[in-house]
């Protein structure tokens, strides 16, 4: 079994709850876990159950300036379709459930320590700790949906999530899936401005 710390709240399957999870919020009602497809022209993620047994799928179109994305089940039934919105500078995604409910994340800037992405639409908030790669989920009543671990220098990009509110289930998992993105954005951004940085210094 991994080594689990206080800001490290990543686990593979198989492995028991997160001892800090556990103390915080008690045992998660279930767990589930992504891995992304590498090398492939649509990027695409499974996200399994302990059983490593395919519960959900995305796939995000490629090109595509808007990075849409549609999360499916198992059967391929469409369970939501995310969008982002162009030139926003508060990284705002849309994103459309199959039964139409809809809602957005928008990332409130300027903040040091742990990043905050109000879910418009459902009352939400998404509360992460850049530093320990974990992230809470909250509902409009600050109860927890659900915990979120991302691994550390996974080429998979692989996270764990710990659902407390089993009912919220789809609209978890695509904020979840919109998180995924998110991040990916915000690393190809700090590289591309690093890199910009490094060419600028040399000439």
């Amino acid at each position: 079994m991994g080594v689990q710390s206080k800001y490290h709240r990543f686990r593979e399957a198989g492995e028991e709850a997160n001892v800090n999870n556990v103390a915080a919020f008690g045992q998660p009602v279930k767990s589930l876990f992504t891995t992304s497809k590498v090398f492939t022209l649509h990027r695409k993620t499974d996200i399994t159950d302990d059983r490593e047994q395919v519960v959900y799928q995305s796939w995000t179109k490629f090109p595509s300036l808007h990075d849409k994305t549609d999360v499916t089940d198992a059967q391929g039934r469409q369970v939501a379709h995310i969008e982002r919105k162009f030139w926003s500078l508060h990284e705002r995604h849309f994103v459309t459930m199959a039964d139409g409910k809809e809602f957005q994340l928008s990332n409130e800037l300027f903040h040091l320590i742990k990043d905050i992405t109000n879910i418009e639409g459902l009352g939400w908030q998404l509360r992460g700790n850049i530093v320990g790669l974990n992230f809470e989920l909250y509902d409009e009543n600050e109860r927890i949906i659900a915990v979120i671990g991302q691994k550390m220098f996974s080429i998979h990009d692989k996270y764990c999530i710990d659902i407390y509110q089993p009912e919220h289930e789809a609209a978890t998992i695509a904020i979840l899936v919109t998180l995924q993105h998110m991040i990916k954005d915000r690393e190809a951004r700090a590289s591309s401005s690093s890199s910009s940085s490094s060419s600028s210094g040399s000439n």
